[in-house]
């Protein structure tokens, strides 16, 4: 690291065109050739995805997605002649809109049952010839506007469906310049210095930027999906400035020393720059576990957001040294420049202050402390125990948009399972089977849970039946996916028997419970890779058994108590409404897998800095006690801050308006909270202090197997550095 850093320090202005010129040559790209951001996701082997083959293959245009045009009329009913005279022509010219393949309306003989028994409400279905991700938002807004030319004058028009969800919520963006301003404020406050607070948000700024746009060129070769960059941005402003930040702090110190601006900047990197390279490769290792779980639509949000932590990486140890040869001594505040030219170096710079007294007073009162912070994690982590992943539905958009408009007007007029009903999608190998599948639609009449089923003509030699069923609840309500599982394991297998008929259960209700499904069963497998791998990390970096189990441990308690956090917000809907999130609702599926992800990588940040300080010191001087003392010590200031630049960066996408964003960014903000100031600076201190010299224990035969990688070198004599730079303080008397 010493020669890579001496070399860009040296370079800097190379360094900075280079730099420059790939965001230039990425920003090119990126204009000429736009992205391809893609949400389809294939789930092989499941039900609902074995219905939608079937459909694509035998009705094409029916395997596409469908929405729901829902009319309601504020005075009398829709068949009025004024509210059919604007309705018709509308839903005529709707029918001829690109990628419609159909629109079944409720004044037709097939649409009967599409009015409300009152006939206030009604609604027509919208058949697209495509799955959504294939559609350009374009031509689903045209739809959208056609539609709701005709609202007014008594009659108002609403429109329903995933698809119109995807093209009518506003795209992500703006809480970045938000986080960012909360980080430069923290920054400034922390270090009082102009330059020293922005240096690390340029460098993560940089990083994120050429990250970005990396992936959206990605998208062309693979899939990812719309979230993907967001996320991206999310993770990479917040360990890019950390990264940034704990070099810089390092830097700090070493000018605090006398220690002159380029020697500085070589032992920061070869230091906290190692560090910074551990801690990136535990985050993109928890990223890219999300491969084993061998779904695409995750691989492709894994692979991005790695691939934007490993920009911030580079940025760090490349680009920061860069500018650090630029600004040399004015990353010191005037005062701090003033301190060293009057009272001269000193070694001691947090030692005895505030985190100089909290890490003694942790090491007095170990057992008191981990006591308390247990139990308060205990607390955080009990919802956690009534977890339930699914897919939130419209009832939780906000109040004023058309699906939240469209969801409340057919649970209304037709009951919540409205909003999504099952297809039940059968093969047919012979007559006899027609008249198994009727048998089935009668016995589906008086299932529990069910409150309507219509079954579609079977004509004579088809290979293929559909029945649709709507639940007595919503889409995401528990009791539907009850529903689903009954309908499999006890009232469609009795049909079944004696024919050659098989029934599956599908739609997009049956295709996110099945998601849920399937992640669930790969959890155990997903949290044994990253774990595993982020153990054997931290054993070849600290040369410990000890710490890397404590580290382990320590980030699934960390990730149980986050998503007690969720759980609580969203599935019980404390405070949900507050942040326009909408009312309770289960877990986004894909939360837990990501967030895990992300958790076990910002959590091992912590850990490294943490422990590769009390390593050093443990090096030198083969005292536990001290060890752990002198490295909280050291570390606590600079970890909190980071800490408080993620909680900000992070709680900054609650305001993007998209409650699977602000999922994200509760639950991130919330895990950063609770891994820095109760499990860093309180829980590990405590149990290291506990554990003893036990905490650097190795057997000597994997001592003797394991590769020498050390993350915290020795600040050995560097060579001078060309022209003989004078020391820091003599460069301050200079100026």
């Amino acid at each position: 690291m010493s020669a890579l850093a001496r070399w860009c320090y040296q370079h800097r202005y190379v360094v900075f065109a280079f730099w420059a010129a790939l965001l230039i040559a990425l920003g090119v790209a990126t204009a000429a050739r736009g992205t391809s951001y893609s949400d389809e996701f294939s789930l092989p082997g499941t039900e609902s995805s074995k219905a939608l083959e079937l459909l694509e293959q035998s009705s094409p245009d029916q395997a596409g997605d469908t929405a729901q045009l829902v009319i309601h009329a504020e005075r009398g009913t829709i068949t009025d002649s004024a509210v059919r005279q604007r309705v018709t022509p509308m839903l005529a010219e709707v029918a001829q809109l690109p990628h419609v393949a159909s629109v079944t309306s409720p004044y037709d003989e097939a649409g009967a049952t599409q009015v409300s028994q009152d006939g206030s409400i009604a609604f027509a279905t919208v058949q697209f010839d495509d799955l959504a991700q294939n559609i350009a938002i374009e031509d689903v807004e045209k739809v959208v506007d056609t539609a709701q030319e005709a609202d007014g004058s008594g009659v108002q028009i609403e429109l329903g469906g995933q698809i119109i969800t995807n093209a009518t919520q506003e795209p992500p963006g703006g809480s970045e310049a938000i986080g960012v301003i909360a980080a430069a404020i923290i920054l400034f406050i922390a270090f009082g210095s102009l330059f020293a607070s922005l240096m690390p948000i340029m460098v993560a700024l940089f990083g994120v930027g050429v990250g970005i746009m990396a992936i959206g060129q990605l998208s062309f070769a693979m899939s990812l999906s719309q979230i993907a960059p967001t996320l991206a941005a999310l993770i990479g402003l917040g360990v890019g400035i950390d990264y940034a930040l704990f070099i810089v702090t390092r830097y700090r110190n070493n000018l605090k020393s006398g220690i002159a601006p380029e020697e500085s900047a070589i032992r920061a990197l070869n230091t906290s720059g190692r560090a910074v390279l551990f801690a990136g490769g535990t985050v993109v290792i928890a990223l890219l576990g999300l491969l084993v779980l061998n779904v695409s639509f995750l691989a492709g949000m894994g692979i991005g957001a790695a691939i934007t932590v490993l920009a911030t990486v580079a940025a760090a140890i490349t680009l920061l040294p860069a500018a650090l040869g630029v600004l040399g001594i004015r990353l010191l505040s005037r005062r701090e420049r003033r301190r060293l030219l009057e009272e001269g170096p000193s070694t001691s710079h947090a030692q005895q202050g505030f985190w100089g007294r909290w890490a003694n007073r942790i090491a007095r009162r170990k057992a008191l402390f981990g006591l308390v912070a247990t139990a308060l994690i205990v607390v955080l982590s009990l919802p956690t125990l009534s977890l339930r992943l699914g897919l939130s539905d419209s009832g939780n958009d906000p109040e004023a948009s058309t699906t939240r408009q469209a969801y409340d007007l057919l649970a209304e007029g037709f009951g919540p399972g409205s909003n999504g009903p099952l297809l039940l999608v059968a093969e047919l190998g012979s007559d006899s089977d027609a008249q198994a599948l009727n048998t089935l639609a009668g016995t589906l009449q008086s299932t529990p849970g069910v409150a309507a089923v219509s079954a579609a003509p079977v004509q004579p030699g088809a290979t293929l039946g559909i029945i649709q069923v709507i639940p007595t609840s919503s889409p995401q309500d528990e009791d539907t996916s009850e529903l689903i599982n009954r309908l499999r394991d006890d009232v469609i297998p009795p049909a079944e028997n004696g024919t050659s008929m098989q029934v599956y259960v599908g739609g997009s209700t049956a295709i996110f419970d099945d998601f849920a499904d399937v992640l669930t069963s790969k959890l155990p497998l997903f949290i044994g890779v990253i774990i595993g791998l982020g153990f054997l990390l931290l054993l070849v970096a600290f040369r410990s058994v000890v710490v890397p189990l404590t580290a382990a441990l320590m980030n699934l308690i960390a990730a149980a108590a986050s998503f007690g956090v969720i759980v609580a917000v969203f599935q019980w809907g404390w405070g949900s409404e507050a942040i326009n999130a909408g009312s309770g609702g289960p877990v986004e599926a894909f939360l837990p897998v990501i967030m895990l992800a992300i958790l076990f990588g910002l959590s091992m940040d912590y850990q490294v800095f943490l422990v590769s300080r009390m390593h050093e010191e443990w090096h030198h001087t083969r005292d536990n006690a001290r060890a752990v003392t002198v490295g909280q010590a050291e570390t606590g200031r600079v970890i909190t801050a980071a800490a408080l630049i993620m909680i900000f960066v992070f709680a900054a996408f609650i305001l993007e308006g998209q409650r699977v964003i602000a999922e994200f960014g509760v639950g991130l903000a919330a895990a950063v909270a609770i891994d820095a100031f109760i499990i860093r600076t309180v829980l590990v201190p405590a149990v290291m202090h506990g554990l003893g010299n036990a905490n650097w224990w190795l057997p000597g035969w994997l001592d003797r197997i394991l590769p020498h990688l050390s993350v915290d070198p020795a600040d050995e004599p560097l060579p001078a550095p060309a022209g003989d730079e004078p020391p820091a303080a003599e460069l301050v008397s200079q100026r």
